[in-house]
């Protein structure tokens, strides 16, 4: 399959990205790139992810924006590796430009990505990065800092809310390690940014 290279920017500035209503080129470039999963997360697509930002013309050619998830996430040149590679399967050159600003967040994840997080095992984020969800917070007691907020996160496996985290850091730095009490299975937690 030969894609014919857009010739506009398509992409939403400030959220999650949607999917390309633009030239059949666009759409073709977006259904490519729809292949394309998290290396970490191999359930969910970088689109859904919201770490796929833009498809643009630039001075070179074909430019394909994505922003980490964290600045130091390790993952960025597997995506990176990965997006030339779909699309150079379609027949398509292109280079993939990692922007920073604005920051990841997210809120920037589709209903479809939490989905599949919790189906996976990850329990999503349980609030949002902006403003926190009602009724999502209880008071705990940290050592030295006294009383603070602390969220409550659903098992993946069985749904309880009866958590706790076993630690801030789990498999990557963008999860925390938790542990249900009512199954005691050890799950990750994607935290929100």
């Amino acid at each position: 399959m030969s894609v014919d290279a857009p010739s506009s920017v398509t992409a939403l500035p400030d959220g999650p990205v949607a999917q390309a209503q633009g030239t059949d080129a666009h759409r073709a470039i977006w259904d490519v790139l729809e292949s394309v999963t998290d290396p970490e997360i191999p359930v969910v697509n970088l689109r859904e992810m919201g770490i796929l930002r833009a498809v643009r013309q630039g001075a070179q050619g074909l430019e394909v924006v994505i922003t980490p998830t964290y600045s130091g996430c390790p993952a960025m040149g597997q995506m990176e590796d990965d997006v030339v590679s779909a699309l150079a399967r379609a027949g398509v050159a292109a280079r993939v430009v990692t922007q920073l600003a604005p920051a990841w967040s997210t809120d920037w994840m589709t209903a479809e990505a939490r989905d599949k997080l919790r189906a996976y095992g990850i329990a999503p984020p349980v609030k949002s990065a902006c403003a926190a969800s009602a009724g999502a917070n209880v008071i705990a007691f940290a050592p030295r800092k006294g009383l603070v907020q602390r969220e409550t996160v659903a098992c993946p496996q069985c749904g309880s809310d009866n958590t706790t985290e076993i630690s801030h850091f789990g498999s990557t730095a963008c999860k925390a390690l938790y542990r249900c009490l009512a199954c005691m299975e050890p799950f990750d937690y994607f935290k929100p940014y």
